[in-house]
């Protein structure tokens, strides 16, 4: 397979190019670079039809034979990894070295859902009885990936929901389509014709396939706001959902840490990806004790790292993916200074093309700021003293979210009892976000419901369906 500019759709055993095309945007330069297919309402059922056809065939497959498959495209992806990552760093903005982490990481998840095994408990078995649960695959899936880690998140669906016998729509972000276009141009010459579909397009594509009575479940990433909507949809056909939502994450440095040490960590938990990650730390409270020496620390920290075009060596921070969250950004900036909130470095939008945006961190702003209580999504830092760990905690746990959560400090023992008391589906200690597809990942409030990853994610695809035999010739009641 080449990687050339002709991107298309993978609908049944076609490539499809859509009924019309939209551009896509370079985030380093804020122009096109090229096109992707636009899909209709038409094409968006000839996908979910080509995907319910070959579902009996997929599902009835051994479940060996269907692991192979996907392992063989995680290999397939291994191949192109070379390929993937410039197009990737393209469309998303991130350096290359981070494309390249991402494109291997969605061959590690397509590997690891092919190596796992779903369980079968057995209830009962004695000579006048046997009963069995075990996981039947629910039907046609529809995967929507957002567009901060476009692969990796994309395979937090499709290796489970392939696994286990489910055929998949994927929608990749307008933002980023091309990679899952190529994704989906590589799996036809694996997988049987209908059982991996992508399909790409604008605002309206995603309402269209959530609210499609031929979906039977949605596993959707993204903002809270549009998880809303997303439920709302499933509602009418009582589709099963697993929505992944946004966070305001808290990091909490204990007064024991060294801040010389914990800088780099504590920067790349912020800002690493620009800060477009649902598990970056976006609110840090620091002790007193050592809240100047993590400020200066993280400050002179910022000001050895390059921000540029991905594309370019050396660079450590790219653009911001697109011009709505790169507006967004500069609003919360602008509503810190309209309120006299205090700079520690940043702040500053660079001349020049591209949604650039340096890294910012707001030098203690009060818990109702705005910078506080939303969650940002971007490159921008909230820093807050406290002095009172039970303080610390009930600010940590302010709000509506629950996604993710770390403590630092010297003593582990200290921060495991601290991070306990942290109302979270993920709390780390003295490390951020240790992510692993054997690992599951789920989280708390507003931050969405259901799992992916580790077994418990690869059960978010299945049904259970129990079995039970009489075998004595007196017939059971």
């Amino acid at each position: 397979m080449h990687f050339d500019r002709d991107f298309r759709m993978a609908i049944g055993s076609a490539l499809a190019p859509g009924a019309g095309t939209m551009a896509v945007i370079d985030p380093a330069t804020a122009t096109p670079f090229a096109e992707a297919p636009e899909a209709s309402p038409a094409d968006l059922d000839r996908a979910i039809s080509a995907a319910r056809a070959a579902f009996p065939g997929w599902a009835a497959t051994p479940y060996a034979e269907r692991a192979a498959s996907i392992a063989a495209l995680a290999d397939a992806v291994e191949r192109h990894a070379d390929d993937f990552a410039p197009l990737l760093t393209r469309e998303q903005g991130k350096p290359l070295a981070e494309a390249r982490r991402e494109v291997m990481g969605l061959a590690t998840w397509l590997r690891a859902a092919a190596g796992m095994a779903l369980p079968v408990t057995v209830h009962e078995d004695i000579p006048a009885r046997y009963c069995e649960t075990r996981h039947v695959p629910i039907g046609v899936v529809a995967a929507i990936a957002p567009w901060n880690y476009p692969l990796l998140l994309a395979a937090f669906k499709l290796g489970p929901a392939l696994v286990t016998g489910n055929c998949v729509v994927l929608k990749p972000s307008p933002f980023t389509p091309l990679t899952s276009l190529k994704l989906g141009e590589l799996a036809q010459s694996i997988l049987p014709p209908g059982v991996l579909n992508v399909v790409s397009g604008g605002d309206a594509l995603g309402p269209w396939l959530t609210a499609h009575p031929g979906i039977d479940k949605i596993a959707f990433t993204g903002s809270t706001a549009t998880g809303k909507r997303v439920m709302a949809s499933a509602a009418d056909t009582l589709k099963r959902i697993t929505l992944e939502l946004g966070g305001n994450d808290p990091a909490i440095v204990m007064h024991d840490i060294d801040p010389a040490m914990l800088a780099p960590a504590l920067f790349w938990a912020a800002f690493g990806n620009a800060g477009q990650v649902c598990l970056a730390t976006k609110r840090l409270y620091v002790h007193a004790a050592v809240y100047d020496e993590v400020r200066d620390a993280l400050v002179a920290y910022a000001a050895g790292v390059t921000m540029g075009s991905g594309i370019a060596p050396g660079t450590q921070i790219g653009p911001i993916n697109n011009r709505v969250q790169h507006d967004r950004l500069i609003a919360l900036i602008e509503d810190c200074r309209t309120h006299g909130y205090r700079f520690a470095c940043g702040g500053e939008v660079p001349d020049g093309p591209g949604y650039f945006l340096a890294p910012t961190i707001i030098d203690n702003p009060p818990e109702s700021a705005r910078i506080v209580q939303d969650e940002q999504f971007g490159p921008i830092l909230p820093m807050m003293s406290f002095t009172d760990y039970d303080d610390a905690v009930h600010r940590a746990n302010s709000g509506p979210y629950g996604l993710g959560a770390s403590i630092w400090a010297g003593d582990p023992d200290a921060a495991w009892a601290l991070g306990q008391r942290i109302a979270s589906g993920n709390v780390w200690v003295n490390e951020s976000r240790p992510l692993s597809p054997l690992v599951p990942f789920a989280g708390h409030g507003h931050s969405g419901f259901g799992v992916e990853n580790g077994i418990e994610g690869l059960l978010e695809y299945t049904l259970p369906r129990t079995s039970s035999i009489c075998r004595t010739r007196t017939f059971g009641l």
